[in-house]
């Protein structure tokens, strides 16, 4: 599957509307947009997480993925079920791939005591950000109801879960910030 851009402005946009997957003509507020719309913020937060540097090789791959994959799930919700066309579709199998790098990261982290604040290093911060905006996405497409494809929203649900692991890993050997309940009351 390839695909061809040879004009990037069209201006019908201008107007306040743009087009679905599917060709229908809907407002850039839809909730259709607004789920993809954040779907690509969360992958330009992985291009700066990656372009910082840093990162485990494994995590680096991993992440390299994650991004490609984010391109099928703002392909999947842009298209409304139905038609004659067979359509991209994030499957169970993108998402089992998720919980097994969840398994794996989370197997040498030490057992959680608190609530981890988002911080410690560079990386970890960042991946933090990621996880947020990945949360958003996920509140995003669950607003589109019933007629998107469940398969993304659980795939968001264990990419947000992957960002938290991985924002762990990235601060092992320097001081993981816990959240100490009513520390400044």
């Amino acid at each position: 599957m390839t695909v061809n851009l040879t004009r990037i402005y069209t201006r019908l946009g201008d107007g306040g509307e743009t087009h679905l997957g599917d060709m229908s003509r809907v407002s850039k507020t839809h909730e259709r947009i607004e789920a993809y719309g954040t779907v690509d913020e969360l992958n330009a937060q992985l291009g700066v997480t990656l372009a910082q540097g840093g990162l485990a090789p494994r995590t680096a791959q991993w992440l390299a993925r994650v991004q490609n994959d984010l391109f099928d799930v703002g392909a999947d919700i842009s298209v409304p079920e139905g038609g004659s066309r067979e359509r991209l579709r994030v499957v169970p199998e993108q998402t089992k791939w998720l919980e097994e790098a969840c398994d794996e990261a989370n197997a040498a982290l030490p057992a959680l005591k608190s609530f981890v604040l988002p911080g410690g290093t560079v990386q970890a911060a960042q991946l933090h950000v990621c996880r947020t905006v990945c949360r958003r996405a996920e509140r995003r497409t669950i607003a589109c109801g019933e007629a998107v494809n469940a398969e993304c929203v659980r795939y968001l649900n264990r990419l947000s879960d992957l960002l938290f692991i991985l924002s762990r890993e990235a601060n092992v050997g320097a001081a993981e910030p816990l959240w100490e309940p009513g520390r400044f009351r």
